[in-house]
């Protein structure tokens, strides 16, 4: 049989080259606009934080970012916490939390449908994170359509 030659894997090693970039680092032009959508339920997959962090790395590229929190997304606007509201009860239960604030706090923009708060997921507005706007569900589409003619970068995030 074979002998196995190589040392094993310590703390501190690296199994990629994650310092190499292929492409030019893209920064927005003057008044360039993203979207970033959210038709998902926190916590059910990875695609909902992952977005967040693309939302945050577009506004500190420059551009002028918002979010859309509809359908299942307002899950992820909303105050968590136990035993009580803002506690961690596991590592990562606030990541949601967290990274919304942040965004927020670095000039993006969050919107949460008040249809699905209340009417989908028995929520009001005083559930939602500090700083999120609620908007009517005719604003959604709206929303869409106007980062649609400002030629925006959209990223539709949805999970079924």
């Amino acid at each position: 049989m074979p002998a196995v030659k190589q040392a094993a894997h310590a703390k501190g090693d690296f199994f990629v080259d994650y310092e190499e970039k292929v492409f030019e680092d893209i920064k927005a032009e003057p008044g360039e606009k993203a979207l970033v959508t959210f038709h998902t339920v926190a916590f059910e997959g990875s695609i909902g934080f992952v977005n967040l962090l693309q939302a945050t790395r577009l506004q500190r590229k420059g551009y002028e970012t918002s979010i859309l929190l509809y359908g299942p997304g307002v899950t992820l606007g909303v105050q968590r916490g136990f035993p009580t509201i803002g506690d961690e009860a596991f590592p990562g239960h606030q990541n949601f939390n967290k990274q919304i604030t942040k965004f927020m706090g670095e000039g993006g923009k969050v919107y949460a449908c008040r249809f699905a708060l209340q009417a989908l997921y028995g929520h009001g507005e005083p559930s939602l994170i500090e700083g999120i706007r609620p908007i009517s569900p005719l604003d959604v589409l709206d929303l869409m359509l106007i980062h649609r003619r400002a030629n925006a970068v959209v990223l539709d995030t949805w999970t079924l």
